[in-house]
């Protein structure tokens, strides 16, 4: 049962968490007054939050339970695609639902579907999905779990075992890496060229483009190296030689909740990057400022509403949001 709680004047919302300042230029992105407000509660695993600006609206995926939610300021909480991931029958795995979210240049919703081992899109009213990609060189993906949409209009996405029943030992899996791909569409909305673009991560999670295009970051979920890789971009769209932007280990060994996942950058080149602790706010030289410290295993954050200033976030059951001076777009 799902507890929706929507802004009224007569009632506050419930906060939960703290905002820990580790240096003073986090002071010029987040007010001191901030606080982490609650807007719903009651998920399984909330991810992928990305905000429609037409429709003023939050769209995010449960994973475990097959759905991507739609939250609104007017409307509350509603469900908007079940099934979102997995359109088999029986029961896949423990998260067979969709994943990693965003918009595409035309304005269609991208989906990372575990269940269904591909990236799709699908118009936001009044049409069905259409694969981007299911496979690398004849072989099925793993479970696409994050994506991002170059203005070029390719998708990068990443492709770790999370999805599986089995995860990495699952005997479904066909390929044996753990990628980042990049994939574009043919003529006509049919699938066009995958490039397998990184090989050598264990656990590709989320991805994100810095503001000028001109480095892709990745997050690594993996507990024995969870860092955050910084790649150059290349004129052909494919990457360079990666470097460590951030290395999280320091805040997993005082056993802090999470680990790199979701991440999102601003205006300015700071990246907003879930992991240990909650949201992870790094300036462009890697410092880490502080963390938006939600208590929780905190998955994914995205920015919305209509200037762009108050970041999601998905924190396990929860979905909240803080105002930030920082802009997203």
């Amino acid at each position: 049962m799902l507890g929706v709680l929507i802004t009224g004047q007569a009632q506050p919302l419930p906060t939960i968490g703290k905002v820990v300042r580790l240096d003073p230029r986090l002071d010029k992105l987040v007010p001191k007054d901030a606080q982490i407000d609650v807007l719903a509660s009651g998920f399984t695993w909330a991810e992928g939050p990305i905000w429609v600006k037409q429709g003023n609206y939050l769209l995010f995926s449960d994973v475990p339970q097959n759905t991507v939610f739609k939250w609104s300021e007017k409307d509350g909480l509603s469900t908007f695609l079940k099934p979102s991931g997995y359109t088999g029958t029986g029961v896949y795995s423990d998260e067979p639902g969709s994943n990693g979210l965003t918009l595409d240049a035309q304005g269609r919703l991208v989906l990372c579907e575990h269940g269904d081992r591909r990236v799709s899109v699908m118009p936001l009213s009044g049409g069905g999905k259409r694969t981007v990609a299911d496979h690398y060189e004849g072989k099925r993906f793993n479970a696409p779990n994050d994506v991002v949409v170059h203005s070029n209009g390719s998708y990068y996405f990443t492709d770790p075992p999370y999805g599986l029943a089995g995860k990495e030992k699952d005997p479904t899996r066909e390929t044996p890496l753990f990628g980042v791909y990049r994939a574009t569409l043919a003529e006509g909305g049919k699938p066009g060229r995958v490039s397998l673009l990184i090989d050598d991560l264990t656990r590709p999670n989320g991805i994100t483009f810095s503001p000028d295009e001109k480095t892709l970051y990745i997050a690594q979920s993996d507990p024995n190296r969870p860092v955050i890789m910084a790649y150059p971009m290349q004129p052909d769209g494919s990457v360079g030689k990666g470097r460590v932007f951030f290395d999280a280990s320091a805040l997993l060994k005082q056993n802090l909740p999470g680990l790199p996942d979701g991440l999102k950058t601003d205006r300015d080149g700071n990246v907003w990057s879930t992991g240990p602790g909650g949201v992870l706010v790094i300036a462009p030289d890697g410092t880490l400022l502080g963390r938006i410290d939600t208590g929780q295993a905190t998955a994914n954050c995205g920015w919305g509403d209509a200037d762009g200033r108050t970041l999601y976030i998905t924190a396990d059951g929860y979905l909240c949001r803080i105002r930030t001076t920082a802009r997203g777009w």
